[in-house]
């Protein structure tokens, strides 16, 4: 199966160490992939609260793009891989939407003609999670593990976005994916509630306090349950968690220091991927896997 690869803004600035360690792990796997070309912004959720028509059509240019450069293919359907949570989001949303909507739709793909594109509903938005536990398996992901993450406990963090309001891969209260991937590379994961617990999103930036607790609980959280390190899927959600960890210690007199890294990241370590190829010397607080 060939993939279209849709990076987003994040993967390729605050979020460089995810796009540069799922891009590694696609190759370590041998997936066939492509980047869409001419991509751009998905306008991330901000963007739906200002103007959900233009929202809906700058995300759909992406959609538009993907079908054009995907081909036919022999099912007729188009594969997209969007890792940022926000992206992942957002696309399938503008897919909703156009289909819940048929004034929408019209709308949107005149547009989208102005433009010399159209839309068919030939694309299907994935999350790597989905890719990685559906298409490519967990036996097969265990088999490509050459330095296994034992004795390493994860605390596994989704995030508020990626399976709500769709749940179209995993559960929307308690997924398990993140988890099944890291057990198969041998790693231990721990017992976590608050797995889709938001962060605070953009509020550390806008109400700073309100944001620096949301994620305070969240650190408290998985200190309190022995993890050695969170793992997520989100760069907004990795970004909140490991560069706010001094100002929360101080804020609440206590030490919540804990490693962040991407779920793509520890799937590298464990395949044998250098760490400079999955970004790891990008983090703050370094993360540390036994020798195996």
């Amino acid at each position: 199966m060939k993939y279209l690869y849709f990076p987003g803004c994040s993967l390729s600035s605050t979020g460089r160490a995810y796009g540069e360690s799922i891009l590694a792990v696609f190759r370590a796997l041998g997936l066939s992939f492509a980047e869409i070309d001419d991509w751009n912004c998905c306008g991330a959720t901000s963007y739906m609260s200002v103007d959900e028509r233009k929202a809906v059509a700058l995300a759909s240019r992406n959609l538009a793009l993907a079908e054009e450069q995907g081909g036919a293919g022999p099912d007729g359907e188009v594969q997209v891989i969007a890792p940022c949570a926000a992206c992942y989001l957002v696309l399938n949303k503008a897919q909703h939407l156009m289909d819940e909507s048929p004034d929408l739709a019209r709308t949107i793909k005149g547009a989208l003609a102005q433009a010399q594109l159209s839309y068919t509903g030939r694309v299907k938005v994935r999350h790597p999670l989905d890719v990685f536990v559906n298409d490519v398996g967990l036996k097969a992901l265990g088999e490509k593990a050459r330095r296994p993450l034992k004795g390493m406990k994860v605390a596994c963090y989704y995030g508020c976005q990626i399976v709500r309001p769709y749940a179209t891969f995993d559960d929307q209260h308690n997924p398990t994916t993140m988890e099944q991937i890291l057990k198969a590379l041998g790693a231990e994961v721990v017992d976590w509630p608050l797995k889709t617990r938001c962060c605070g999103g953009t509020l550390t930036g806008t109400i700073e306090d309100v944001g620096l607790r949301l994620n305070y609980i969240l650190l408290r959280e998985a200190k309190r349950r022995k993890a050695d390190l969170i793992a997520t899927a989100c760069p907004l959600c990795q970004f909140n968690l490991e560069c706010n960890q001094d100002k929360i210690s101080d804020q609440n007199k206590e030490n919540v220091a804990i490693p962040v890294a991407y779920f793509t990241q520890l799937m590298g370590l464990a395949m044998g991927i250098p760490d400079r190829e999955l970004g790891l010397q990008r983090s703050f607080v370094p993360v540390r896997v036994a020798a195996a």
